[in-house]
C-alpha cells in the first residue's frame, strides 16, 4: 500500500470491483490443479515432450506443479514451504542439453490445456498464463542446459503478475 492506501502490488487487478491475483483469476488451487493435470496428460501423450518424463517422475507431480504455479502467480507459498525452492526446481530441469523443440511443444501443450480447462475464454487471463509459462519454460527452466551443478543455491520462485515478471 502506498501512503494513500492504494495497493501498488502489480500482481493484483480489479475484477468486478474486487482485487484479484492471476492465481485467483485462474481458479486458485483447484483451477491450477486442473490446469496442471490437463497439461501433464497432454505432455505424456506428446512424442517429444514425453521424453522428459521417460525416466519417471514424482507421484505427486501435478500437485507439486500446481503449487509451484500458484506461488509464482500470487498464491500461497505452499511449494517453497513444503517442497523446495527455485534452485531445486531448476536443477531438476537442468543438465539435459538444449531442447528448443521440446520447449515449444510443451508450451503448445500448455496452451491446449488452457482450452481443456476453460481458462482460455478470458483472453487477458489466457495471455498472461501463456506468457508466464513460455517465459519460465524458455528462460529459468532452460538456462542451465550444460549441468544441474551450474544452478546457484538460494534461488527464489519468480513471481508473475498481470503485467509480467515482478522483480
Amino acid at each position: 500500500m502506498d501512503d494513500f492506501g492504494v495497493n501498488q502490488d502489480p500482481s493484483v487487478r480489479y475484477n468486478s470491483g474486487t482485487m484479484q491475483t492471476v492465481y485467483e483469476a485462474a481458479g486458485g488451487r483447484d483451477g491450477l490443479l486442473r490446469l496442471a493435470t490437463a497439461w501433464h496428460k497432454r505432455v505424456l501423450r506428446d512424442e517429444v515432450v514425453s521424453h522428459a518424463f521417460s525416466h519417471g517422475y514424482h507421484p505427486q507431480h501435478t500437485e507439486r506443479l500446481a503449487a509451484y504455479w500458484a506461488e509464482a502467480l500470487g498464491g500461497p507459498t505452499t511449494y517453497s514451504d513444503r517442497y523446495g525452492d527455485e534452485t531445486s526446481v531448476v536443477r531438476i530441469h537442468s543438465g539435459n542439453g538444449r531442447h528448443e523443440e521440446m520447449d515449444q511443444r510443451a508450451i503448445a501443450c500448455f496452451d491446449q490445456a488452457l482450452e481443456d480447462v476453460d481458462l482460455a475464454r478470458d483472453e487477458r487471463l489466457r495471455r498472461v498464463l501463456h506468457d508466464y509459462f513460455a517465459w519460465a519454460t524458455t528462460t529459468t527452466m532452460s538456462r542451465y542446459h550444460h549441468s544441474a551443478q551450474d544452478v546457484p543455491d538460494g534461488l527464489h520462485i519468480p513471481k508473475w503478475s498481470w503485467r509480467g515478471r515482478v522483480d
